[in-house]
């Protein structure tokens, strides 16, 4: 009995770190269908005969599934468990990228890369962030942030290869091989997935930013102004990126530096690449930071670099080097909204219903993707310059650093003492 007992005891710390690193793994295999669509976007061109506008719906359809749905796949998640879901997720992004190679016209497009990649992969993010701050209650900013990473970082492993392979073998192999392997990948990972187990994490003590509350349904949830306070700062910080993500190729292309050789190599891939550590490492970096100076300061503090870097990245738009480099500093202030946003979230209204309520605010994400997709291509479009697009999101983040702390934090600190 002392042997059982010492076992129990000594497992849970294990265990969920274990359950961290196939949450990781399994993020990282639906990441590229976001991160490297920019690399899809001249070839599905030719093969559609579709302009740019009409190409990015792809994009934001992705994105807007990935969240639109995501209350109902967190409900789902909630409802027949994370293993179940999440495996048939990482299947599904896989095949929206073996099936959109085989598309000739847009609607095609449309109903394979951006319905099944865009439903696979919220199932996934969703499931795994809900399954995760569950695990981790006293480091939630940190475990949310080490899976948001592993979406960012995942793009790093393929971005090369698929530029690489694109060239040789063409777009529609390349989808084929990797839609196959990592479907594959993600799907071995998510079958190692599970919940803890009653009383499994009970003596993980929350740090003070993250207090233990009471469990908000999300029915209720969504009648508090903190939550649509919330839902507003996230759609203001989620558009800037997904429109340097979408465009990236673009704008690149527009300032003349996509084709430079920078250390050795073009200029385009090395900023895709590098832009995936920096949007990786943010994540769990401001979500440990705000663990400890809680979430609102943190907010403040990289939603202004963020501000800062576009505005760096505009003025030395000539310069490949700088550019490349200044690229990497917008992803490094831009990447922590998914562990900052789902923590803090999960701080203010618990854990029991975390899956489903955090899929209820990652719905912004899906109306940052149109603002900063079609939207932004077509403001391009009608001005012929990036600068206002990019004007605009700079007072959109600057505007976003200061609601957290002269507005969502008092905000917040009165909803909690009521409760």
């Amino acid at each position: 009995m002392t042997v059982l007992t010492q076992t129990i005891a000594s497992d849970p710390p294990r265990t969920r770190w274990g359950q961290l690193g196939l949450g990781l793994v399994a993020m990282m295999a639906i990441s590229s269908p976001q991160y490297v669509w920019t690399l899809f976007v001249k070839p599905f061109q030719s093969t559609t005969g579709a302009d740019l506008p009409s190409i990015q719906i792809t994009f934001s359809l992705l994105i807007v599934l990935q969240t639109g749905l995501s209350p109902l796949q967190g409900w789902m998640v909630d409802r027949f468990g994370s293993r179940l879901l999440i495996t048939v997720g990482c299947l599904l992004s896989g095949l929206g990228w073996i099936s959109s190679a085989y598309i000739s016209g847009i609607w095609g497009l449309y109903l394979t890369y951006g319905l099944f990649c865009g439903v696979g992969t919220g199932i996934v993010y969703v499931g795994i962030v809900g399954l995760m701050v569950r695990w981790f209650p006293d480091r939630r900013g940190f475990a949310a942030g080490v899976v948001a990473a592993g979406y960012g970082f995942g793009a790093i492993l393929t971005t090369f290869p698929i530029d690489s392979m694109i060239a040789s073998a063409g777009y529609q192999s390349t989808l084929v091989t990797f839609g196959a392997i990592l479907g594959i990948v993600g799907a071995l990972a998510a079958l190692g997935l599970r919940e803890p187990a009653a009383g499994e994490v009970e003596s993980a003590r929350p740090l003070a930013a993250a207090p233990s509350v009471k469990d908000v349904a999300p029915t209720a949830m969504l009648k508090t102004p903190v939550f649509w306070l919330l839902f507003v700062m996230m759609t203001m910080m989620s558009t800037g990126g997904l429109m340097v993500i979408s465009q990236f190729a673009s704008f690149a292309k527009s300032f003349g530096v996509a084709d430079t050789v920078v250390f050795g190599l073009a200029a385009l891939p090395f900023a895709l690449t590098f832009d995936r550590v920096t949007n990786g490492l943010t994540r769990p970096f401001f979500g440990w930071v705000s663990d400890r100076i809680g979430r609102e300061y943190t907010m403040l503090i990289a939603f202004m670099l963020e501000a800062a870097s576009i505005w760096m990245l505009l003025q030395f738009r000539d310069n490949a080097a700088l550019f490349v480099l200044l690229s990497g500093v917008v992803f490094f202030g831009w990447g922590e909204i998914f562990s900052l946003f789902p923590s803090t979230l999960t701080d203010t209204f618990g854990t029991r219903n975390a899956t489903t309520n955090y899929g209820f605010l990652y719905m912004a994400q899906g109306i940052g993707s149109v603002l900063g997709g079609p939207v932004a291509a077509m403001v391009y479009g009608s001005t012929g310059s990036w600068l206002p697009v990019f004007g605009l999101i700079i007072a959109m983040d600057a505007i976003t650093a200061l609601l957290a702390v002269f507005v969502l934090k008092p905000m917040r600190a009165n909803y909690l003492a009521r409760r």
